[in-house]
């Protein structure tokens, strides 16, 4: 079985089994966390169809991540998560995915649902099966984790995103609705929100990029992030899950949580934003 080796275990996250446990553990559990773990027993059905969640280091973003995966914790287990990421190395396919094989992380290998992946495939003119795109992107992996210590075992399906325009969102957004169709589908959209700015332009910045996400409009989104010059690296992988939450169904956003580094270390001069979101039926 082909396998994709972690290239973020020891640096965006822990390297060992159990260090890592107890380290996503710790962001349930921080000041900034959601303030408990979640819970053994009966999970309600599933009503969220996506979710936004950022993809620093479990040091700076864990905490905000840790309240939308408590959230999914208490829902039914989908039958595959499909996790879109922007593509940081330039390395690859302007969009593309895997087809077969599994992601190994520390608390052991998550595998691809090879058939939810040549069903998008198929549904789109545009998505490459493209290895090489996934081999050192971080921004899909370090989702891996907190899907593996809320579900245990699970199937899913990558999908990077070099290419990130209006156009492109849709198409994707609209093959990953077909795909889903009749299935038990979680979208992740893995985003963090403005880079390096102070706390305040942050702050301001990322409200924006909020409310439009809120209110459900992709090209509100991209033309938010445009006309504002905001660095938010996965403007793409949003819009194309906030496309796909609407066709399968989602009518209502909710805000769980935002932060920014700043807020963990104190340095509020040079900071990046957080924010975990989730997209739900009525």
């Amino acid at each position: 079985m082909k396998v994709r080796y972690p290239s973020q275990a020891g640096t965006f996250y822990h390297a060992s089994a159990s260090d890592l446990e107890d380290q996503i553990q710790g962001c349930f559990l921080h000041r900034l966390g959601p303030g408990r773990t979640p819970q053994e027993g009966v999970r309600r059905p599933r009503s969220i169809v996506a979710a936004l969640a950022p993809h620093a280091g479990y040091m700076y973003s864990g905490p905000t991540a840790a309240h939308l995966y408590l959230e999914l914790a208490e829902e039914e287990k989908p039958e595959t998560v499909i996790i879109l990421g922007p593509n940081h190395t330039g390395l690859g396919s302007a969009v593309s995915t895997e087809a077969e094989g599994a992601w190994r992380t520390p608390l052991g290998d998550v595998q691809i649902d090879s058939d939810s992946a040549k069903r998008v495939v198929a549904a789109s003119q545009i998505i490459d099966v493209d290895d090489s795109a996934h081999r050192y992107e971080h921004s899909i992996e370090v989702q891996l984790p907190f899907l593996q210590f809320i579900y245990g075992e699970f199937k899913f399906v990558p999908i990077c995103m070099m290419m990130q325009d209006l156009e492109t969102s849709r198409e994707i957004g609209q093959a990953i609705a077909e795909a889903a169709s009749g299935r038990s589908c979680l979208v992740i959209a893995s985003s963090d929100l403005t880079h390096h700015e102070s706390q305040a332009s942050a702050n301001r910045k990322d409200r924006m990029v909020i409310d439009a996400a809120l209110a459900m409009d992709e090209g509100k989104l991209q033309a938010v992030v445009e006309r504002n010059r905001i660095s938010m690296c996965g403007y793409g992988p949003v819009s194309t899950a906030i496309v796909a939450a609407r066709l399968m169904g989602a009518g209502t956003a909710r805000l769980l949580s935002y932060k920014t580094s700043g807020d963990i270390t104190g340095d509020t001069s040079y900071v990046v934003g957080y924010a975990s979101m989730v997209f739900s039926k009525q």
